[in-house]
């Protein structure tokens, strides 16, 4: 949807494709080079970012904090600090990972990033998709339509 919208590039990031050798006991002091590359491709030069995030045990998944933690080793004013991020967050149950959202909110304001206030919980998330996964609940796609179209505009 927002790569139909954007004027701009629109880059796809899914932590479980990327390597993970970044993830080791001296990951705080050495950045892998799999993670720089990463960082210097998608995080660096990104002004926005969409964060798409399950509901994991009440939260966002702590691969995604352990990410931003992994970049944030090099060039840390770079990374997050006056950028803008759109949050999605997905759940089988009835909240749609509201408590998530409103964590990473806060991580990522930490960090210096403006979070777009209108957050997009998706709820009952295996209803709403066909047997390849992809949502086919019309009410659903319009209003991700509608969130893509006003976080371009933020």
């Amino acid at each position: 949807m927002l790569r139909k919208q954007a004027t701009e590039e629109v880059k796809l990031l899914a932590l479980e494709e990327i390597p993970h050798d970044w993830f080791h006991q001296m990951m705080y002091e050495e950045q892998s080079e799999s993670i720089g590359q990463i960082q210097d491709e998608y995080i660096i030069p990104a002004s926005k970012f969409v964060f798409v995030t399950p509901e994991y045990n009440g939260g966002f998944p702590g691969s995604v904090k352990l990410f931003i933690d992994a970049c944030s080793v090099r060039n840390y004013a770079q990374n997050f600090k006056n950028k803008k991020a759109a949050l999605i967050g997905i759940a089988s149950g009835r909240a749609g990972n509201l408590r998530g959202m409103e964590h990473l909110t806060g991580v990522l304001n930490y960090l210096g990033t403006l979070v777009m206030p209108n957050k997009l919980p998706i709820s009952s998330i295996m209803d709403l998709q066909d047997g390849e996964g992809t949502i086919v609940d019309e009410p659903t796609l319009q209003v991700m339509e509608e969130h893509a179209v006003e976080f371009l505009a933020f």
